[in-house]
């Protein structure tokens, strides 16, 4: 008989090109997320070695972390941070990637726009250059934050070699009290295992409180699941994520 398999077990085995040994694997990456602070080096990184993207519809890039909230791109001070969105916006010309610019009116947020775009779904892997990429396992999906070389990695061959995490569910069942929110609720949880209580894991939240919340709800505590100190937050498909 088969050992049965958590969430997070099932939708890893699905991506597995090939099994490393010692817990690592190479995985399939389905959906790639940048910005413009990631994402400059892993692009010099790529045309040094003579290379192309490796799947140009997997990737969704736009400007967030460096903009200011009024002004657009001229309103931008610091030399820096012109330079970083400055290059963004030549790479993915240059490459023909799917971008979003300043002035169209789906740029935002990085983990807002994936789930408005419909360019995050069930059962897929995604990575981005920031931490928080935690945030779309509200939707069923494996995804996670890496750094700059992880980037590069994965632009290059729409894969990464990564270690399996360790499992970690937590069930909370019943109402929540009036003007108790998500935010709380995870904070609730963080007080409870520590700040690096979810180091090596992925936590699946599961009960009736998170199967009450909206999907906006999912998406902070999914995305606070790094707080924890967890790599990956998932929630399982019900109908509000396929609503």
């Amino acid at each position: 008989m088969s050992k049965k398999q958590t969430l997070y077990e099932k939708l890893f085995a699905n991506h597995i090109i090939k099994d490393l040994g010692n817990g690592n694997y190479l995985l399939a990456i389905d959906r790639h997320l940048m910005h413009e602070v990631t994402s400059p080096q892993a692009f010099a990184s790529m045309d040094e070695a003579g290379r192309k993207p490796f799947d140009t519809n997997s990737i969704l890039a736009t400007l967030d972390h460096n903009i200011p909230t009024e002004g657009g791109i001229k309103a931008i001070t610091d030399k820096f941070s012109q330079l970083q969105v400055d290059t963004l916006m030549a790479n993915v010309k240059e490459h023909s990637l799917n971008f979003f610019p300043m002035g169209d009116e789906r740029q935002g947020i990085v983990h807002v726009i994936a789930p408005e775009q419909g360019f995050i779904l069930p059962g897929m892997t995604m990575i981005c250059g920031d931490s928080h990429t935690a945030t779309h396992g509200a939707l069923g999906a494996i995804a996670f934050g890496v750094g700059t070389s992880e980037v590069s990695h994965a632009l290059q061959t729409g894969s990464l070699q990564v270690k399996k995490l360790k499992n970690m569910k937590v069930t909370i069942n019943g109402k929540l009290n009036d003007y108790v929110t998500a935010k709380d609720v995870i904070l609730y949880i963080i007080g409870q295992i520590g700040s690096a209580g979810g180091t090596g894991y992925a936590i699946e939240f599961a009960g009736e409180v998170f199967e009450n919340m909206s999907m906006e709800s999912r998406m902070t505590v999914c995305n606070m699941a790094i707080e924890a100190g967890a790599k990956v937050g998932l929630i399982a498909v019900d109908e509000t994520t396929l609503d």
